[in-house]
């Protein structure tokens, strides 16, 4: 693939057009129905392609002609669906299939990955969590609610890494964090939601290991989009969503990464779907964990918010995880470019590091009215997200997103703010953004 993330890209349609015509990965946007002209959402809920759409019609057929035969007679069967589903996943994250499940939502397997970890610690040590102030909420939500369980003031354990711009974590001041508190895990995105900074997972790692700390992450931002080396790295622990670049619908299942060397430690929520599976319906009182990372499954797993991921993965196989990073460096190096050459003299800025090795799938736009001009996009067929305070998440997601979309996205904003088209519209109110 011909690139240009080292920025030599050109302001022209017909330089986007040019892209178009040579991008490897321009025919998976026919596998994908979009919604919208320009849908640009994609780090928020992917689209859904015929893959997804036809593994979950599947599981429908399978219900309909096996009925409760499907937990053993289903291609494959139910009851291996999240081990099975690991697998799929593990060459995405850079890990053995026995390390992967798919199970539960992010928060639950924050909860109990969490949960697990602080009662591996000894009383009489650091038992604090190192996260970082601009951390995705429902992080801090469970960690503390952890902390809370075990009689913990979350106030004294929770650790928080404070950004120097407000918009991103230096590397340095989180290794700087670790040697100044009381912290036995550290906690941080893959990704940040907001800026779209790209941590530094494998020296963050390491230095917490130097310390004898544990690393865990949150790689709801990332995973589809990055290609991670969790075992490699030494990773303790991670967890991440499936709806966003993974394309598996809303509220698909969620995923979780256990290293193999914390095999057989006791899940702190413990349930039956997480059982020694060959045991499992002795129906013992006594759980006996599987002896993998199925044991921290807890209820039995929701078929048809699973059944998606079979086609969605297949997808991004296809294509490739090094392509897809490659293309999307580029997307959003040439986003970028853009908002340079035709936005910053309207007052857009770029919120994402433009360093591409600190850059994940999307790039946050900043503008005093980023919410009423977010309207206005989507009024015009444009798909984006508004954070607060000043923030348009435009998300050139690879598989289904050109290079002229990008054009046309930059040549409307601009004209929205040109023409005080976001005027119209009232100020931030409450609702999904």
């Amino acid at each position: 693939m011909s690139s240009d993330i080292d920025g030599d890209h050109q302001p022209d349609v017909e330089y986007a057009r040019e892209r178009d015509g040579s991008d490897p990965l321009a025919s998976f946007r026919d596998r994908f129905d979009v919604p919208d002209p320009y849908y640009m959402d994609g780090n928020s809920l992917g689209a859904v392609s015929d893959a997804a759409a036809a593994s979950l019609q599947g599981a429908i057929e399978e219900w309909r002609e096996l009925g409760i035969r499907g937990w053993t007679e289903a291609e494959p069967p139910w009851f291996w669906y999240g081990e099975h589903l690991g697998d799929e996943l593990a060459p995405l994250i850079g890990a053995d299939g026995t390390e992967v499940i798919v199970g539960n939502s992010t928060t639950v397997n924050i909860h109990t990955l969490i949960g697990t970890f602080l009662d591996t610690l000894d009383p009489d040590e650091p038992r604090g969590v190192l996260v970082n102030e601009l951390d995705f909420p429902t992080d801090h939500y469970a960690i503390r609610a952890q902390f809370r369980q075990r009689g913990l003031d979350p106030d004294e354990h929770l650790h928080v890494v404070e950004s120097r711009d407000g918009r991103t974590i230096a590397t340095e001041d989180i290794v700087a964090a670790m040697d100044d508190r009381d912290v036995g895990i550290v906690f941080m995105p893959s990704v940040l939601y907001r800026s779209g900074q790209l941590f530094d997972v494998e020296r963050i790692t390491l230095e917490a290991h130097d310390r004898g700390m544990l690393a865990g992450f949150d790689l709801a931002h990332s995973i589809g989009a990055v290609p991670h080396d969790l075992s490699a790295h030494g990773v303790d622990f991670a967890v991440w969503c499936t709806y966003k670049y993974l394309n598996a619908g809303p509220g698909s299942i969620a995923g979780l990464y256990v290293n193999e060397r914390h095999f057989g430690t006791m899940p702190a929520l413990a349930g039956w779907w997480g059982h020694d599976k060959e045991t499992q319906f002795e129906l013992n009182m006594e759980f006996t964990p599987a002896d993998a990372a199925g044991a921290w499954q807890i209820g039995t797993i929701p078929i048809f918010s699973a059944a998606p991921l079979w086609g969605s993965v297949e997808v991004v196989r296809e294509a490739g995880i090094d392509a897809i990073r490659e293309k999307s460096l580029d997307l959003t190096s040439y986003l970028i470019y853009l908002v340079d050459e035709r936005l910053a003299d309207r007052g857009c800025g770029v919120g994402t590091p433009r360093d591409p090795s600190r850059r994940g799938g999307h790039v946050a736009l900043e503008h005093p009215e980023a919410y009423r001009v977010s309207q206005a996009l989507r009024d015009r067929g444009v798909v984006v997200d508004f954070r607060p305070p000043d923030v348009i998440r435009v998300c050139p997601a690879p598989l289904y997103t050109g290079y002229e979309d990008v054009w046309d996205v930059v040549e409307i904003i601009r004209k929205i703010i040109d023409e005080a088209g976001y005027e119209e519209y009232d100020e931030q109110g409450g609702g999904v953004t």
